[in-house]
């Protein structure tokens, strides 16, 4: 079984950054390629950014672009998300999201495995 816990969320005021930690547990990390989701309240879940497990290659959505960096490290079974600059519009629920899929994907219904979401308040 899969499991996905993910940390680092927080109050932080703009401008400011913050590490969100993904650790994954239940299969090889280096099979699996991570996705990061965001929900805010009343909206969908949205895309934030991926890094495929074939070439390693990231892609980011266009709002974070440039203030979001996804990496990872398979020695630690662990994926982080590097948030700079960060705007209270970026204040959401985030999920770690993984998935046997070779290519990211920006649809979270590719991703099957999820974890519980951490916390990421923004204020101005």
């Amino acid at each position: 079984q899969v499991q996905l816990v993910e940390s680092g969320g927080g109050l932080v005021q703009a401008g400011g950054s913050l590490r969100l930690s993904c650790v994954v547990s239940g299969r090889t990390f280096s099979t699996l390629t991570i996705g990061w989701f965001r929900q805010a309240p009343g909206k969908e879940r949205e895309f934030v950014v991926t890094v495929s497990r074939s070439d390693g290659n990231t892609y980011s959505a266009d709002s974070v672009k440039g203030r979001f960096t996804i990496s990872r490290d398979s020695a630690k079974n662990t994926a982080y998300l590097q948030m700079n600059n960060l705007k209270p519009e970026d204040t959401a629920v985030y999920y770690c999201a993984a998935d046997s899929r070779p290519f990211g994907s920006r649809r979270s219904r590719d991703y099957a495995y999820w974890g519980q979401g951490t916390q990421v308040t923004v204020s101005s």
